[in-house]
């Protein structure tokens, strides 16, 4: 087992400077869901235990999302909650259907992944309580139209894919075992269906009329380069969280390493307010350099390389 502690700790540090010098400015930072404190906090109280709890509180924290500033149903979180509960709701369909091979731990999936979002949503502005950084991207621009509502989505997206799904993997594989390459793998992989489908109409819902010409001048290239995007995203997230998995015996390396990721994913975030097309390949540069780090730090084989070389 080799984990360096004390670089992983620097790259955190360095991680968080980095931040701090491209992190674009935000006019006024409302800490909260002024003046909806309660009702979200009422929200997000007690976690839904199925898929159809899931896609209730998302309709709840829309109603709410949509009273909060800059104006009605403009809300920058807001926006991102639309996205998800459109993901969610064709995820419940699907486990209606004969696609999906492991119903269950697809459920199970999509309940812990909800769990993170609703804790950092209940998290934000709380004394004592800490919101990942990853969703502070978001969280911190929620009443401001200084981003478009398209951006607001997008970093929503962003912290909910490269924080958040490794750690839902590791709470479903604690509940339902670790499955390597077992079905559910590809139950994992029939979720990039549904986000190639519904990705390119829900950019061009949120788009503003320049981007929407944008849209026009490059085709279908926008829609291919987000499906690697998702795809790309996706399985690194599957890779982090076996890493991960390794390290959950040992709770001080665990919370370093998903401070590490999380710090990553804050950058990929402040990243993506940076422009539009480029950005893409700026996101997968930075990914790619979380797995770098991960490589050097941690000169261990996954643990589905090394059932392999059991074989």
């Amino acid at each position: 087992m080799n984990f360096d502690r004390v670089q992983v700790e620097a790259s955190a540090e360095r991680l968080r400077e980095c931040r701090r010098r491209i992190e674009a400015s935000v006019p006024e930072v409302v800490n909260g869901w002024t003046p909806a404190e309660q009702a979200m906090a009422d929200a997000c109280r007690t976690p839904p235990e199925d898929i159809a709890g899931v896609v209730e509180r998302l309709k709840l924290l829309q109603t709410i999302l949509d009273t909060l500033p800059p104006s009605p149903a403009k809300n920058r979180v807001g926006q991102f909650n639309a996205l998800y509960l459109t993901i969610t709701e064709r995820v419940a369909a699907h486990l209606l259907g004969s696609e999906v091979h492991d119903k269950k731990w697809l459920e199970v999936l999509d309940v812990e992944f909800a769990r993170l979002y609703f804790t950092a949503l209940s998290s934000w502005g709380v004394p004592g309580k800490d919101t990942p950084d990853a969703w502070e991207v978001l969280f911190r621009r929620a009443h401001t139209d200084t981003i478009s509502t398209l951006e607001a989505a997008v970093l929503g997206v962003n912290a909910h894919i490269n924080h958040d799904l490794s750690l839902a993997l590791i709470e479903t594989w604690k509940k339902m075992g670790y499955p390597g390459d077992g079905p559910q793998h590809p139950d994992y992989l029939l979720v990039n269906k549904i986000f190639y489908e519904e990705i390119p109409p829900l950019r061009r819902r949120f788009a503003t009329a320049w981007q929407m010409e944008i849209d026009k001048c490059v085709g279908e290239l926008d829609d291919w380069s987000q499906r690697v995007l998702v795809r790309t995203t996706r399985a690194m997230a599957w890779e982090q969280a076996e890493r991960l998995w390794e390290l959950q015996d040992d709770d001080d390396d665990y919370r370093r390493a998903c401070m590490v990721m999380d710090r990553v994913a804050a950058i990929a975030g402040e990243t993506l307010l940076r422009g539009t097309g480029i950005v893409r390949v700026l996101w997968l540069t930075v990914r790619a350099t979380a797995a770098g780090v991960w490589h050097r730090l941690r000169g261990r084989r996954t643990p589905r390389q090394l059932e392999a070389a059991r074989r």
